[in-house]
């Protein structure tokens, strides 16, 4: 049975979680890992959801506010041996129904065209592939996608 935990990212757990995290998108992203990484502060991230098994953190996700009306989803990680049991989509819906609560209409997401079982869970949760937005905008190893909460 899984827990969740609505958190901050100076959470410990979360941290650990984003190192692991970090580690995997260095091998798979290679030469555009920097890139990336100067998008994920850990800084502007005020909204983190673990995920638990027993006592040891399973998966986490984030939430980062991109406009008045939109929430961007941000640091969706679920270690290996942990994947294909429902906690990232879990994770996800927890995220959805918090940014919900805070008056938030829409959620978006970027991730890279490396990352397949990331673009098979946003499909599977119904959220639509949609251009490029700031800092991604004409960035072609990234898919950008929106859902509307």
């Amino acid at each position: 049975m899984f827990r969740l935990l609505r958190t901050s990212s100076d959470n410990p757990d979360f941290r650990g979680l984003v190192l692991q995290l970090d580690a995997e998108l260095r091998i798979r992203d290679g030469d555009d890992h920097d890139f990336y990484a100067q998008y994920n502060k850990l800084e502007a991230i005020k909204h983190v959801v673990l995920a638990f098994e027993n006592n040891t953190p399973v998966g986490c996700g984030a939430l980062k506010k991109f406009s008045e009306d939109t929430i961007e989803v941000k640091r969706m990680f679920v270690p290996l041996e942990y994947r294909s049991k429902g906690i990232a989509s879990m994770l996800l819906k927890d995220l959805e129904n918090w940014a919900a609560e805070m008056a938030y209409s829409k959620c978006i997401l970027e991730t890279g065209e490396k990352q397949p079982e990331a673009i098979a869970l946003y499909k599977k949760n119904h959220y639509r592939i949609i251009p490029n937005y700031g800092q991604y905008a004409g960035v072609k190893t990234s898919i950008c996608f929106m859902k509307e909460i």
